[in-house]
């Protein structure tokens, strides 16, 4: 972060288009800050806010400062424009003399608005009169490139410290009518991407711009490790917060812990408790904080206590750089949203040498005592960010727009350790225990008891998806796998005891390999084992996840065509957006000639649905309330099991089957701490399960960019097959 505030996250050659010329580019760089400044009032932008934040005036002046002292200045008997500036705006540049205190620029009321603008487009007339004698010294000319991706970096930083400055009226004024952002926010695909260790490089290397602190490209070594797909959001910080995270100091670094008590820290910067629940304070004024928005203005300190909580860990930068570079379309806001603290401290990099000149106090002088930021944020202009891109801020500092992306070590094949499965129940349970609406992620049906249970219910004579959807394999698996063609690689999602698969590797005759990817260890182990005694010439390749942990696949592979297939109607509880996602993650997984078979449960008759999720046996009933009996067993709630009953929905708008956990009368519940009250009637909604019409399933397929070439039913009570291409 250059001294004067500035993040450093400028991402030079492909922000300003190489389609233009050097004077376009300037020209319409140079545009954007004037046009963040007009809509402001002269008092907004001649205040400071605090000592880490600069006037918007400044901000203008200084940017074009810059290329008058960096690169005007040069020439043989340059006039400036005014002697005087060379002091006042100057932010941190020893080798060009005094300044002024970061502290006293709002103190300087003088020169006018007016005439910082005046000087702003007497510089902008120099640079381009400059520009078209087409110079040609490399220095000065890394030294325009260097100004325009600074003044990006001022762009920024001008609505950081405009925010800032905002909040500090009671009136809670608008900067904006809209949230001035380069692109908007992505939906969140759920779940964390594995990546295995290794050695890998990271840092900028090439001829395209990068600043001096992001190389020299080096060599670094990665142990296994997990990659959260989204960030961090508000509903997740709220979690947290209720559960005392500001008020605990086993999840705090010493020093973090220090400042929360002399700081007064409750929530994350902005933030206000009103009568209606949290609110926020943004470029458009104060706002209801949005549960599922990610959370930004958090220091590192918080980010690190937020990850100790949740039994995660914030990632490493080259872990950051590695994921990205590896598989960054399965994430979402990896830049463009928020910027992303990292484990890494702010230090040079192997071999590291500062750029020659005065422009070698841009970065080097820094690098100690701070903290990297990765990705970028809604206000980082358009294409100005890059993979190995080094921000870097003080642990305490918050006001920038900055949150989190949660990370794990992957440790003997395993993703998590059982501390770790505990933390996740916890706070998911606690979250979905404080909505308005009670919830919980239907995975934490599947503890040794919860398996078994579901084992038992799938035998049940009312539970006909799994016998019918066997049957319809058998028919039809020489027609679905009549076109993998040779070698092909059949990855099942999910794959659990790899029953049903046989039917599929039976038809298959020329299968290159086959790739279980599940989330039990044990049931994986074992099912891989029994398919390599039954198939001896093929490859059994097993991989630990789930389907919303989709790692990339293995690199030996055969060469083949790729084939996913997730059978059981698994897709049915994943909401609608969840389920587009998942299936885009897929396809991109497998790649542009892939296959997928899909099976489906199909709409039905209300009283067969509810019979098969609410068996006159009561099987569903005890898995649905084994949860209970986990949570009591897991995280010492105290439940009353009597005092809740199974109860089977099916919803006709929403075209699904609904678990719920029903109280039969008023009930409190106790979690670390935390008190939940029940009323008679109220349910906790533990899972759904969609039904699909073959007009469904074809639009959510071409949304997540698959065409449907088979649609097989079976005979009543049906199900389907569906065979999809990329």
């Amino acid at each position: 972060m250059a001294r004067d505030g500035l993040p450093d996250k400028d991402a030079p050659g492909r922000a300003i288009s190489s389609n233009l010329t050097n004077a376009d580019r300037y020209r319409r760089v140079r545009a954007v800050m004037p046009r963040l400044a007009q809509s402001l009032s002269p008092e907004d932008l001649a205040a400071q806010s605090m000592p880490d934040c600069s006037p918007g005036k400044w901000h203008l002046a200084h940017t074009s400062w810059f290329f008058e002292a960096m690169i005007l200045a040069t020439e043989p008997g340059y006039q400036p424009v005014d002697a005087r500036f060379q002091q006042i705006f100057n932010s941190y540049y020893e080798a060009l003399g005094e300044r002024v205190a970061r502290h006293e620029r709002g103190l300087m009321t003088r020169p006018s608005l007016n005439e910082v603008l005046t000087y702003r487009r007497e510089i902008d007339r120099r640079m381009v009169d400059w520009l078209g004698r087409e110079p040609t010294d490399a220095r000065l000319l890394y030294l325009f490139e260097l100004g325009l991706h600074h003044d990006q970096q001022h762009q920024e930083l001008f609505l950081m410290d405009m925010l800032n400055l905002m909040a500090r009226s009671p009136l809670d004024p608008a900067a904006y009518a809209q949230e001035p952002r380069a692109t908007p926010r992505q939906a969140a695909r759920g779940g964390m991407l594995s990546f295995d260790g290794g050695l890998t490089t990271i840092g900028h290397d090439g001829p395209a711009f990068g600043f001096d602190n992001e190389g020299p490209a080096h060599k670094v070594w990665l142990e296994p490790f997990a990659l959260a797909a989204d960030l961090t959001t508000n509903g997740e910080w709220i979690a947290f917060i209720e559960d005392g995270g500001y008020a605990r100091a086993e999840f705090w670094l010493s020093d973090g812990w220090a400042v929360v008590k002399s700081e007064g820290w409750t929530a994350p910067l902005y933030w206000r408790r009103d009568d209606d629940g949290w609110t926020t304070m943004g470029l458009t004024g104060r706002i209801a904080v949005d549960p599922a928005e990610p959370v930004r203005h958090v220091s590192f300190y918080e980010a690190d206590a937020f990850a100790r909580w949740a039994g995660k860990r914030l990632p490493s930068e080259a872990e950051w750089e590695h994921a990205a570079r590896a598989n960054a379309e399965a994430f979402s806001n990896l830049s463009g949203e928020a910027w992303q603290w990292t484990a890494s401290a702010y230090a040079p990099y192997p071999g590291f040498r500062p750029t020659p000149g005065t422009a070698a106090e841009y970065n080097g002088k820094f690098m100690a005592n701070q903290m990297v930021l990765r990705g970028g944020s809604f206000a980082t202009p358009e294409g100005h960010a890059r993979v190995t891109y080094r921000n870097f801020f003080y642990p305490d500092q918050r006001w920038a727009f900055a949150g989190l992306r949660l990370a794990a070590d992957v440790m003997e094949g395993r993703a998590a350790t059982d501390e770790d499965h505990t933390a996740a129940f916890r706070q998911d349970l606690i979250e979905g225990l404080s909505r308005a609406h009670k919830a919980v992620p239907p995975k934490w049906f599947y503890d040794a008891e919860g398996s078994r249970l579901f084992e038992n219910i799938t035998e049940l004579h009312e539970y006909y998806p799994t016998r019918q959807e066997t049957a319809l394999l058998r028919t039809q698996a020489a027609a679905l796998t009549a076109e993998f063609g040779p070698d092909a690689v059949l990855v099942e999602f999910g794959s659990g005891a790899s029953e049903k698969t046989r039917l599929l590797l039976d038809a298959a005759s020329n299968l290159g390999a086959y790739v279980p990817l599940d989330i039990s260890e044990t049931a994986l182990s074992e099912a891989a084992d029994r398919l390599r005694v039954a198939y001896p010439a093929l490859r059994v390749q097993p991989v630990l996840g789930d389907f919303e942990n989709l790692a990339p696949l293995p690199d030996d592979l055969p060469k083949g065509r790729r084939i996913g297939f997730f059978p059981g109607s698994t897709i049915g509880n994943l909401e609608p957006a969840e389920a587009v996602r998942f299936l885009a993650s897929a396809k991109g997984l497998l790649g542009e000639d892939a296959l997928f078979i899909l099976g489906v449960d199909l709409v039905k008759a209300p009283e067969i649905l509810v019979a098969a999720y609410d068996d006159v046996s009561g099987v569903t009933a005890a898995f649905n309330r084994n949860l209970l009996v986990r949570a009591n067993a897991e995280l010492g709630a105290d439940f009353d099991l009597d005092a809740f009953r199974h109860r089977a929905v099916w919803n006709a708008e929403k075209s699904r089957m609904e678990m719920h956990l029903e109280a039969v009368r008023p009930s409190v519940v106790h979690i670390q701490g935390r008190r939940f009250e029940f009323a008679a009637g109220e349910t906790l909604h533990t899972e759904n399960s969609r039904k699909f019409t073959a007009a469904a399933v074809t639009d959510m397929a071409e949304a997540a960019g698959w065409r449907v070439v088979r649609f097989d039913v079976s005979p009543a009570p049906s199900v389907a097959l569906v065979l999809m291409s990329a």
